[in-house]
């Protein structure tokens, strides 16, 4: 018997949070490394040398930079994702004309998480930009972008986001992130259910049967996608909200055609490396987190 609705909301928000929290804990070094060279494409020679240079300025705890903001970011953003997930999926069941509790095609889901990002969003817009601030001080600092000394702390950071801009400064790259999440959960919420599709065709099994590895390698293969198609987003949005820490308030557009002319468009990739790397072990955490989790609440809920 499937649980009460107000009770699959909450199984569903618990298990987005669990899943962010792994996300974090195993991704966070490589997403440290992406908004540097992000932010500062002509500082590194690549991956290998942000990630040690980092290492060596400031141990493993300047990999784990902005990890407070992170764990934040990603518990409300996939909490919101997963449970605006599930109600999505009610909407799409509505509009196709499904019945309640049916299950839905592959594209359907794509569609669902699609719809849900427009929600999850709102929730990481703010801790996102806490992030990003914290793990390019050091280059903001090496640049002459802001004065050295400035106490790089989560706290710190907020206080002179709201002193500068007030409440909204938070939502500064909120068109982007925007931008970027639409299309992006699309491909990520597609490729996964695609993913474990194929393999419980290949093994004769059930999607919910698949085993460890396969589900992880879905999570993996569907964050895969999301990046491969929305990277060049991603490192406007990362601009726009780290360089607005020295007094540049710039829009989605004009940043997006100051970096193709003044660096050219590789530069839009800059950091793609590290965030391919990343986003089998984060995003595989991530799904074997939800679903474990998930299940496991389901069951209870059911007894």
């Amino acid at each position: 018997m499937a649980p009460h609705p107000v009770i699959q909301a909450i199984i569903d928000f618990s298990a987005g949070a669990i899943g962010g929290t792994a996300c974090v804990l195993s991704g966070q070094p490589f997403d440290t490394t992406k908004v540097k060279m992000q932010t500062f494409p002509t500082m590194y020679r690549g991956f290998i040398h942000c990630f040690t240079s980092t290492f060596r300025q400031v141990g493993l705890r300047g990999l784990y930079k902005g990890s407070s903001p992170a764990l934040i970011a990603n518990i409300s953003e996939n909490a919101v994702l997963f449970l605006s997930y599930g109600l999505c999926q009610d909407a799409i069941r509505f509009v196709s004309r499904t019945e309640k509790g049916a299950s839905l095609s592959d594209i359907q889901k794509a569609s669902a998480g699609s719809l849900a990002s427009i929600f999850s969003s709102m929730a990481i817009c703010p801790t996102e930009l806490v992030k990003c601030r914290l793990q390019a001080m050091h280059e903001m600092e090496a640049s002459g972008r802001i004065t050295s000394g400035q106490r790089s702390t989560v706290w710190a950071v907020v206080k002179t986001v709201l002193k500068t801009d007030g409440p909204l400064g938070f939502y500064q790259g909120l068109t982007s992130t925007m931008v970027r999440e639409i299309p992006g959960y699309f491909c990520f919420f597609g490729a996964y259910e695609m993913c474990r599709s194929k393999f419980a065709q290949h093994m004769g099994t059930d999607k919910d049967s698949i085993g460890v590895l396969p589900l992880m390698f879905s999570g993996g293969f569907g964050g895969a996608c999301l990046w491969l198609m929305v990277y060049p987003i991603d490192c406007v949005k990362s601009r726009i909200q780290v360089y607005s820490l020295a007094g540049r308030q710039e829009g989605f557009m004009k940043t997006f055609m100051g970096i193709i002319r003044t660096e050219g468009f590789t530069a839009l990739y800059s950091g793609l490396t590290p965030t391919m790397i990343r986003t089998f072990p984060a995003n595989g955490a991530l799904f074997l987190a939800y679903e474990v989790s998930r299940k496991f609440m389901m069951k209870t809920a059911g007894e």
